[in-house]
């Protein structure tokens, strides 16, 4: 019959898709695409190498790398004229050196690979012993060409390839000197894991009532759906209990108070998450101008490195 498509010749004249999918019957249309969606009128591609090519466009990623601390609590600042107490954070950075760096043109995107600590070599894998001893550099000290000590952690700070200096020497060291008092810096730790905990603690519901026939659900969910008009489902993102913490969060926007370049402190203002001796990345604000500051000596140089 005219007008019936049957699956046979449905198979026939479409494309091969493979038995897991199903074929969208919903036609391309270029003219319905918001022009926040285009850069100089191409389309934006759901692709990582498009994501990281409106980056290098946009002009969010920064000129510099940052780098790793390890948090030691809080403390406070008083202003001698005023007396205004300002709560601050204590970082310290312990010997951060650049391991290697990563290239658009051989990995698809540009970043610097730091790390930081000391970890005996006997506790390193053969892959990371192979990498630490490839990051050949002028030792200070001797004047030959050795690598870099095994580190405790190590961590990727993706930077803008097209800014000339980008990707300082391998073996440079990294102080505290590496950022200005007075500047802002984005602070990203992972945070304090509370376990399992209640919809009461993790989301700050108010609970059931605490009479009036509530039995033994004070702080409990309650509802976790709606019945006809919401679908008879519990909506995806529902909040409910679960395992509260652990996550990685970032802090934007903290003033730079002091830095002490001799002992590698930074101290910061406001709180950053994280329990005490947690690992901490520093990098300039992505939300105030970049700082114009020194980057440390490009790749292929000669790294300066204090005795």
């Amino acid at each position: 019959m005219l007008g019936i498509l049957t699956f046979e010749s449905a198979y026939k004249t479409a494309k091969h898709v493979p038995s897991y999918s199903i074929r969208s019957l919903t036609r391309h249309r270029p003219d319905l695409i918001s022009k926040y969606n285009k850069i100089e009128g191409k389309t934006l591609e759901a692709t990582p190498a498009a994501a990281i090519q409106r980056k290098r466009t946009g002009g969010t990623l920064a000129p510099r790398t940052g780098a790793l601390a390890t948090k030691y609590g809080m403390t406070a600042l008083y202003d001698p004229d005023t007396g205004v107490r300002t709560p601050a954070t204590v970082l310290q950075l312990d010997r951060v050196q650049v391991v290697g760096h990563k290239t658009f043109e051989k990995h698809g995107y540009d970043a610097v690979v730091l790390g930081e600590g000391w970890r005996s070599p006997r506790n390193v894998g053969s892959a990371m012993r192979g990498v630490f001893a490839g990051a050949k550099h002028e030792s200070p000290m001797t004047g030959g060409i050795v690598g870099v000590s095994p580190k405790r952690t190590v961590r990727e700070f993706e930077v803008d390839g097209q800014v000339e200096g980008c990707h300082p020497a391998v073996g440079t060291l990294i102080g505290a000197n590496w950022f200005q008092t007075g500047q802002f810096v984005d602070v990203q730790a992972k945070t304090k894991g509370k376990g399992f905990t209640g919809v009461m603690k993790r989301w700050g519901m108010h609970g059931q009532p605490a009479s009036h026939g509530v039995s033994l659900t004070h702080r409990s969910l309650g509802s976790a759906g709606g019945g006809q008009g919401s679908g008879s489902r519990v909506h995806p993102g529902k909040k409910m209990a679960g395992r509260m913490g652990g996550e990685t969060h970032t802090v934007q926007n903290l003033k730079v108070l002091q830095v002490d370049a001799a002992n590698g402190i930074l101290v910061v203002n406001g709180a950053v998450c994280g329990p005490k001796k947690g690992l901490v990345k520093i990098r300039d604000s992505k939300k105030k101008p970049w700082p114009d500051v020194n980057r440390g000596p490009p790749a292929g140089q000669e790294a300066a490195q204090p005795a």
